[in-house]
């Protein structure tokens, strides 16, 4: 069986993450799996998935990735393959115009919760189309496949929740960093992993420094187009000199293990894998109640009301003054995470695709 994975690149982001994790171990049950990027801009990300074996293909570096040129580089790709699977927003669009020109089958898998076109209410319609194109729909948890059908307005059975999973082991074994200590030595540790896009909410957990003792440090993971407006707010509000900004890493999980406590402000998610990583390190794991982390959480770790900054640092004091609260937290968080391991996604995904094909062979 031959697939192709397609995303818009492999700069910072859960799915971009998710394909370096997920292609090798498709291949080691026995797929071939290639992955072809919209933008093939050299990246960490993309080094690591060359060093993991995988065979990597573009459709340019840099530039728009919603250049109509890319149509027409697509047609090739689109007969070469049993299964074209997407991911992103122009992967999704592109391939679902260029189905035409090939026999495989469709798959895309829908890694938000929501997003910024469905505020548009003319969009719908094309939406509708859009995924109407696919022979299967794939949503990363059940909060974003309820969005989805609200969305699109209709009950079609090839919409079908795989939750996105996590390399369990690597995160819960990994040794924890030196670094944050040689940062801010002596303190209590925060740390959010996360890209600096408008969904995420880096912001509120700055605002909550102002409501915890000057011990509290915050290490902020990742890159993007907020860097600058999270820069001026750490000054505005006086705590530039405890918030840290640490690029985008590759030592994730010993960066987690050396922290006390993991957090996720978000605007909403679709399922989380900064989530599950940060549960599964033996820390309490404080997030917001929004969609796509309530799922995940609750009855878990800690969920605060959205964008409720002093609630937060309330929540954080309440566990800095109770270490059997602490403990229980962190066991918990370490629990739900197993239900998140990556093997149970490889083993779905695979199941998909076969029967798939045994669909697409009937009509052959």
């Amino acid at each position: 069986m031959k697939i192709l994975q397609v995303i818009t690149s492999l700069r910072t982001g859960g799915a971009e993450k998710l394909m370096i994790d997920l292609i090798p171990r498709l291949k080691e049950r026995g797929l071939e799996v290639d992955l072809l990027l919209f933008d093939g801009t050299d990246t960490q990300f993309k080094s690591e998935g060359i060093k993991k074996g995988i065979k990597i293909f573009d459709l340019g570096i840099g530039g728009s990735v919603y250049d109509p040129r890319r149509l027409m580089k697509l047609i090739p790709f689109m007969r070469k393959y049993d299964i074209i699977h997407t991911h992103n927003t122009a992967p999704q669009f592109f391939v679902a115009f260029d189905k035409v020109f090939g026999k495989a089958q469709f798959v895309t898998t829908e890694h938000g919760g929501s997003n910024r076109r469905r505020q548009w209410k003319w969009f719908k319609g094309i939406d509708r189309w859009m995924y109407d194109r696919y022979d299967k729909v794939i949503c990363i948890s059940h909060q974003a496949e309820k969005n989805l059908r609200a969305h699109i307005g209709y009950s079609k059975s090839n919409i079908i929740t795989i939750n996105n999973g996590v390399d369990i082991k690597k995160y819960a074994t990994a040794t924890p960093s030196e670094e944050l200590e040689r940062l801010a030595p002596g303190t209590r540790k925060l740390i959010m992993v996360a890209g600096f896009r408008w969904e995420k909410d880096q912001s509120t957990l700055i605002r909550a420094l102002n409501y915890l003792p000057d011990i509290f440090h915050l290490f902020l993971i990742g890159d993007g187009v907020r860097r600058e407006e999270l820069h001026k707010l750490t000054e505005e509000k006086g705590v530039a000199n405890r918030v840290h900004f640490l690029g985008v890493r590759s030592d994730v999980p010993q960066l987690l293990h050396a922290a006390d406590y993991v957090v996720m402000s978000s605007h909403f998610e679709g399922l989380s894998l900064s989530s599950v990583e940060g549960m599964s390190v033996g820390k309490p794991f404080i997030a917001s109640d929004v969609d796509g982390l309530k799922e995940v959480v609750e009855g878990a770790g800690i969920l605060f009301p959205y964008q409720h900054e002093k609630v937060l640092a309330q929540y954080i004091m309440e566990l800095e003054n109770d270490l059997h609260k602490y403990r229980l937290t962190s066991e918990r968080c370490v629990a739900r995470a197993q239900n998140y391991d990556i093997s149970k996604m490889v083993d779905a995904y695979i199941k998909e695709y076969n029967l798939l094909i045994s669909k697409s062979s009937k009509f052959q």
